[in-house]
């Protein structure tokens, strides 16, 4: 009995002392370094928590419960030249007043470094804030633009531009009879949307002077979907509606959108184009009358939001937030 008690006391011993060496070398792994002869261990610091890279857009899948003829979509990383969307990116549709944009930019570029008349700087403001038709078809003609049917499918010479200053492919006159010249039935696709966002805000459509006029007056866009008149209206909605206010925050959101109820098809023809520093988005879409702008406002507005994300390289993901049945 006696050895198989010392064996049991051993054991104690054994296990006690463990225990003691365990706190003992703890402490010595947490002590400050006080930088004496002693040599105690430095304790390393939990690294501060970073906060990830604010929100912006980036490639990713969207899901939309849309009804009806034509619904596409184009992003493009304005630092990579990357180009993503639906798998139509490249179908076209009508531009409608989205092109007004480019109609005012190859105006002013021809310029160079002269000033317009008041007149037709204030018609180049309004063909933008306000989406004015008269105003846009007086900057048109003074782009030398024309209605004229040119011969081979040629569009008329200011979209002819649009076409070689900003690398478009998908760009063709308009196909509809009796409008084919018209500046609003210029046939475009999301892909060169986005092109076409990138080539304003990068200078080349409206040249070093007047590019960031362009901007500016794009980024002043007015007016909802409710304040719409005959041949202007209201054209602040749609993708700006889907952007966080993080990204609003970051820097100019400047926009351009186009919209018409056409009746030789029957459709709304809606077209949204918001370009930032970062990157260039366009949704395109016809659908049925009787649903409305406000149908067409909602769905450019849920792309947006399904596309927001944080920088590459953040710690976390926003979750998409499909807007569903409209």
């Amino acid at each position: 009995m006696r050895p198989r008690v010392a064996m049991v006391l051993a054991v104690v011993a054994v296990l006690l002392g463990s225990a003691l060496l365990v706190p003992a070398a703890y402490a010595q792994f947490s002590d400050d370094d006080t930088g004496g002869s002693g040599g105690g261990a430095q304790s390393v610091a939990a690294p501060e928590p970073t906060a990830p890279p604010p929100p912006t857009l980036a490639a990713g899948p969207v899901s939309m419960n849309f009804s009806g003829e034509f619904f596409s979509w184009a992003l493009m990383d304005r630092a990579t030249g990357t180009i993503s969307g639906s798998k139509n990116l490249a179908s076209t549709s009508s531009t409608e007043s989205m092109i007004k944009a480019w109609i005012v930019s190859d105006y002013l570029r021809q310029l160079g470094d002269k000033e317009p008349s008041a007149t037709l700087k204030k018609q180049a403001s309004l063909a933008i804030r306000d989406s004015n038709d008269d105003a846009a078809n007086a900057v048109h003609r003074a782009a030398g633009g024309s209605y004229k049917v040119y011969p081979n499918g040629q569009p008329n010479p200011v979209i002819k531009r649009a076409i070689s200053i900003c690398g478009l492919t998908d760009t063709k006159r308009g196909n509809v009879s009796g409008y084919e010249g018209y500046w609003s039935f210029t046939r475009m696709s999301p892909r060169d949307a986005v092109r076409l966002g990138d080539c304003i805000a990068n200078g080349k459509a409206a040249g070093p002077k007047w590019t960031k006029w362009v901007l500016d007056e794009m980024s002043k866009v007015r007016g909802s979907v409710k304040e719409q008149q005959l041949k202007s209206g209201g054209g602040k909605w749609g993708i700006v509606d889907g952007l966080p206010a993080e990204i609003k925050a970051q820097g100019p959101v400047s926009i351009k959108n186009g919209w018409t109820p056409l009746n030789y098809d029957g459709n709304w023809h809606v077209n949204c184009l918001t370009v930032t520093e970062k990157w260039s988005l366009a949704v395109m879409l016809r659908y049925p009358q009787k649903s409305g702008l406000s149908y067409g406002a909602k769905v450019c507005a849920g792309v947006a939001t399904q596309l927001v994300t944080p920088q590459p390289g953040a710690a976390l993901k926003v979750p998409q937030q499909p807007i569903g049945k409209l």
